[in-house]
């Protein structure tokens, strides 16, 4: 094995522990500001998984690369989705009293 797959792969592992760990441990209070900042990480994704798909260096990273955008793509929208309606929730319905 390559020794940059090694690397990458122990990163990726890390990363994802991490994640799952820092995520666990949000309180419900902050998950729509954090749901926000994710769907703006989600926003760089795609447009990193744009530039892999774009090289076409081999085939299968091409073929990778359109599948990253699509998941990301896909995660993205359904996150601001998410998020719209969660803050719509907390607005105030009705009329005014005056």
């Amino acid at each position: 094995m390559p020794a940059g797959f090694t690397t990458n792969l122990y990163v990726f592992v890390l990363a994802a522990f991490l994640g799952f760990e820092v995520i666990k441990r949000v309180s419900p209070l902050l998950h729509t500001p954090l749901m926000s900042l994710t769907n703006a990480l989600d926003a760089v994704v795609v447009v990193a998984a744009m530039i892999i798909a774009g090289r076409h260096e081999t085939r299968l990273s091409t073929v990778l690369g359109a599948l990253a955008v699509a998941a990301a793509f896909s995660n993205m929208v359904g996150g601001f989705l998410i998020t719209d309606r969660m803050l719509r929730m907390f607005k105030i319905s009705g009329r005014k009293k005056q």
